[in-house]
C-alpha cells in the first residue's frame, strides 16, 4: 500500500504540462496566534518584538507527507509612535520530492483611530523570494534512463509580493490579504528540466479573509470565535471556523473545523470533487508573561483519514518586552 501511495504522489508531481498549476500555500493551524502568516499588515500588532517558531508534521504515517516550519520576528520601530511595524519570516515546506524555502519581509503602516490607541487600521506590504526544488533522488521510478527525472536536486528562485489590510480594536479584528502577487507574472519556463515542464510546483495567487472577536463569559473566562476564508481562484474555496476559550488569561483551549465551500461558480473546477474536511484540537499555554507554548492535532474526517494518523503542530512564541514601548492593553489576536 505504501509503495502504491508513493507512486501516486510521484505521478501527480511530475505530470508534464499539467493544466492545473495551483498549489495551496503553507497551512498552519495555529495562525490564529500569529497573524503574520496570513497578512503582512499584522506586522507590529503586539507592538513589542515578538518571536514565533512553528513546526508542522502533516498526515503522519503517510509516505512523503508534508513537513513545514516557520520562524518569524515582528514589532514596531522605535520613534514611530507605534505607526510602523516591521516583520521577517523564514519558511520551509517539504512534500515528497518537492521543497520550498522562502524568505519574506513585511512593512505595515498602522493608523491610530482613537486617542486610547485601542483601534488601528493597518496597511501592509511584503516582499520576498522562494526557492522551489525537485529532488530526483527522492523519487521511485521504473525506467532508470527516464530523462524527465532529475539526477539530483534541481531548483529555481522566484520573487514574490504580498499586500494586506488589517483592522483591530481591543475586542474585534478583520483583515484581507492577497499573497503570491508575482505568480501572475512568472511563466512556467522557470520550472523546466531538459524540456520537461514542472509547473505544478508553482504557487498561484491566494486571498485570505479573516475576522474574529472576543467577549467575556465570566470573570476569568473569555470566548474567541473567528474564521478564515482562503481562495486561490482555481480550486475549492477553503473555510476555517474556529472557537477558543481563554481561561484565567493563561490557557487557550479550542478547535477548528476546515471545509470547502462553493461561493461562486468556477467553470474549470471538476464537479465531482470530494469535500476536504478536517478538524483540529488546540491548546496554547502562557508559561510566563512572555512565553507561549502551543500544540494542535488535526485529523481528516473524510476518506483520507484511514491512510494517515493525523497532523501534529507545535509552536513557541516569545514576547521581548521593552519598558519604553511595552503594550498596556492585552492582545487577544
Amino acid at each position: 500500500m505504501q509503495t502504491m501511495l508513493r507512486a501516486v504522489i510521484t505521478v501527480l508531481l511530475l505530470i508534464p504540462g499539467a493544466c492545473a498549476v495551483a498549489q495551496q500555500n503553507i497551512q498552519f493551524s495555529q495562525y490564529v496566534f500569529n497573524g503574520l502568516t496570513v497578512n503582512p499588515a499584522y506586522a507590529g500588532y503586539k507592538e513589542d518584538l515578538y518571536l514565533n517558531a512553528t513546526y508542522r508534521h502533516q498526515w503522519a504515517g503517510f509516505p512523503g507527507a508534508p513537513r513545514t516550519g516557520s520562524v518569524s520576528l515582528d514589532g514596531v520601530t522605535p520613534g514611530s509612535d507605534g505607526r510602523v511595524g516591521l516583520g521577517g519570516q523564514v519558511l520551509f515546506d517539504r512534500l515528497g520530492p518537492q521543497e520550498a524555502v522562502s524568505f519574506y519581509g513585511s512593512y505595515s503602516y498602522r493608523i491610530p483611530l482613537d486617542a486610547e490607541n485601542t483601534r488601528r487600521l493597518c496597511i501592509g506590504i511584503g516582499g520576498g523570494v522562494s526557492q522551489y526544488s525537485i529532488d530526483g533522488a527522492a523519487l521511485q521510478y521504473v525506467d532508470n534512463n527516464d530523462e524527465a527525472i532529475p539526477t539530483g536536486k534541481t531548483s529555481t528562485w522566484v520573487p514574490d509580493a504580498r499586500f494586506g489590510i488589517y483592522y483591530y480594536t481591543s475586542r474585534f479584528y478583520a483583515g484581507v490579504a492577497v499573497m503570491d502577487l508575482f505568480s501572475l507574472y512568472t511563466d512556467a519556463s522557470r520550472y523546466n528540466w531538459k524540456g520537461n515542464n514542472y509547473s505544478t510546483i508553482r504557487k498561484t495567487q491566494h486571498m485570505y479573509l479573516t475576522a474574529g472577536t472576543v467577549f467575556p463569559l465570566g470573570e476569568h473566562l473569555k470566548l474567541k470565535p473567528s474564521f478564515l476564508m482562503k481562495e486561490d481562484f482555481k480550486g475549492p474555496t477553503a473555510l476555517d471556523l474556529n472557537a477558543f476559550l481563554l481561561i484565567g488569561e493563561k490557557l487557550w483551549v479550542g478547535g477548528s473545523y476546515r471545509t470547502n465551500v462553493n461561493i461562486w461558480k468556477k467553470t474549470a473546477l471538476q464537479r465531482d470533487l470530494q469535500e476536504e474536511n478536517a478538524a483540529s484540537a488546540m491548546v496554547d499555554f502562557f508559561a510566563t508573561e512572555q512565553l507561549r507554548i502551543g500544540y494542535s492535532y488535526d485529523l481528516n474526517v473524510n476518506k483520507m483519514a484511514g491512510y494517515q494518523s493525523g497532523s501534529h503542530e507545535i509552536s513557541l512564541g516569545f514576547l521581548l518586552r521593552s519598558k519604553k514601548y511595552s503594550v498596556q492593553s492585552p492582545r487577544y489576536f
